[in-house]
């Protein structure tokens, strides 16, 4: 089975990648100076959907 990662930064979820893709995109971003990290397609799904930063305003 080929496993697919995703690569989060503060503001952003890639689309799901091949595990070499993903080096080279975190390594892309470093040089902009963005944090950046793999995560797997299933932990990437479940952040997406989470709002666990979301400030609650009222």
């Amino acid at each position: 089975m080929d496993q697919k990662y995703v690569v989060r930064t503060d503001n952003v979820i890639t689309k799901p990648m091949s595990r070499s893709e993903a080096i080279k995109a975190v390594k892309e971003y470093d040089k902009q100076g963005i944090s950046a990290y793999i995560l797997s397609e299933d932990e990437g799904k479940r952040l997406e959907k989470s709002k666990f930063n979301e400030p609650k305003w009222e």
